[in-house]
């Protein structure tokens, strides 16, 4: 199609509204503007037509602001006080240094609509334009009230420091990642985003939701807004009291309740390897016997482990590490001394064991010898020794319990 006709045919320009919900209260609380062009008779995406590097970005200012127009005036007319998602794409914000925007915004804020109902969108990549120069600009509408959005979050771990020094209110993730060829790797990366919306203050929120299990993820991993076809599809109308079909609180009631059988049973797998350790505690005679100890211990765990070693509580390893070799066990002297303090919570952790005298499980890791996936169990056998039990990846993926975090 000729970006001519679309421009020529402005009154052929609608906006459509994909609503998007919320976490906390299960309630639509904005909508992302998407435009359509009625063309044949039928309505179709924008998408195109934004995304050609060689339509002019003056053609796409021009209807990107006709949109922004109508979209607004729709949002008055009925009264609604939702959010209004805006992408924009930033070589057309440093048109005009951005003022074209700003200067309509300024229009209907007069009219009663306020700018902090309006979240701008940008896209990640867009940060290999001319970053300082963009971040003056979305620093400077921040001033303003208008709440800055970064779309495709996570496509490139280059920008993290750029991200965290423009502080965004929200981090958009899109989840179909979810189902791509290496999904593990993509957990990886909402880790990481998790963390910096933390320490930024921003919110997460999760797009191209089109099923059950991407709801879930989102919901799992912190997500504060969802959106997608799979919740609501665009309309050209605005829901009435921004009521839509889809009942997101009783999907999330039942994650919740499936969250909960995961959490319980969990504890219920701590508990008997607590109670097994305790009943073996009489076998244990101090450091210097360490390896002792955990020969007369290891046949209790040869199910679920595949690795035990002592450390003291500064980090140091007292014992060798017995290791399974099929059905038997094998010491590795060598590895008695090390120093493992320097390991993620390893002192907090330790700490919690001592004053509370309960063992704790790890959460899910990559272990650095074996690459495999493995949970670590711990439990204190005084107050200077603790012992280590690594369970097996085969025992953890049998059990879904195990398996997720």
């Amino acid at each position: 199609m000729d970006p001519l006709d679309i421009l020529e045919n402005l009154h052929k320009v609608k906006p459509a509204f994909q609503p998007i919900i919320s976490a906390v209260k299960h309630n639509v609380i904005g909508y992302e503007v998407l435009g359509r062009f009625q063309f044949e008779g039928s309505w179709i995406s924008l998408g195109d037509f934004f995304h050609d590097s060689d339509v002019p970005d003056e053609y796409k200012v021009e209807v990107d602001q006709h949109l922004l127009k109508l979209a607004i005036t729709q949002m008055l007319d009925s009264e609604n006080d939702g959010l209004l998602f805006i992408n924009r794409n930033a070589k057309q914000l440093l048109i005009n240094s951005g003022e074209d925007f700003l200067e309509t915004l300024k229009v209907y804020a007069e009219k009663g609509f306020s700018m902090n109902r309006i979240v701008l969108e940008i896209t990640e990549h867009d940060f290999d334009e001319d970053f300082d120069v963009l971040e003056h600009l979305l620093i400077y509408y921040k001033t303003y009230g208008i709440q800055i959005a970064v779309d495709h979050v996570g496509a490139k771990s280059s920008n993290i420091d750029r991200i965290h020094q423009l502080r965004p209110h929200i981090l958009k993730v899109d989840t179909s990642f979810v189902r791509n060829s290496n999904p593990e790797a993509f957990q990886d990366v909402i880790q990481i985003l998790s963390v910096l919306a933390r320490r930024i203050g921003a919110k997460l929120s999760y797009e191209n939701i089109e099923d059950n299990y991407q709801l879930y993820f989102a919901w799992k991993h912190g997500g504060h807004y969802y959106q997608g076809f799979y919740l609501a599809k665009p309309d050209f109308e605005l829901p009435v009291n921004g009521c839509i079909p889809f009942d997101v609180g009783e999907k999330i009631k039942a994650f919740v309740q499936q969250e909960k059988s995961m959490v319980e049973r969990r504890y219920a797998f701590t508990h008997r390897r607590e109670e097994k350790v305790k009943k073996l505690l009489s076998k244990w005679k101090g450091p210097e016997t360490a390896d002792r100890f955990i020969e007369a211990v290891a046949e209790d765990f040869k199910e679920e482990s595949f690795r035990f070693y002592i450390c003291n509580s500064d980090g140091q390893q007292v014992s060798s590490n017995f290791r399974k070799y099929g059905d038997r066990w094998a010491l590795e002297t060598d590895q008695i001394g090390s120093h493992w303090a320097f390991r993620p919570y390893f002192l907090e952790n330790t700490m919690q064991m001592k004053t509370w005298h309960k063992g704790i499980l790890s959460d899910v890791y990559s272990d650095i010898e074996t690459g495999e996936m493995v949970r670590t169990f711990s439990y204190p056998l005084s107050e200077d020794c603790y012992l280590f039990i690594d369970i097996s990846n085969d025992f953890i993926i049998e059990r879904d319990y195990l398996l997720f975090q």
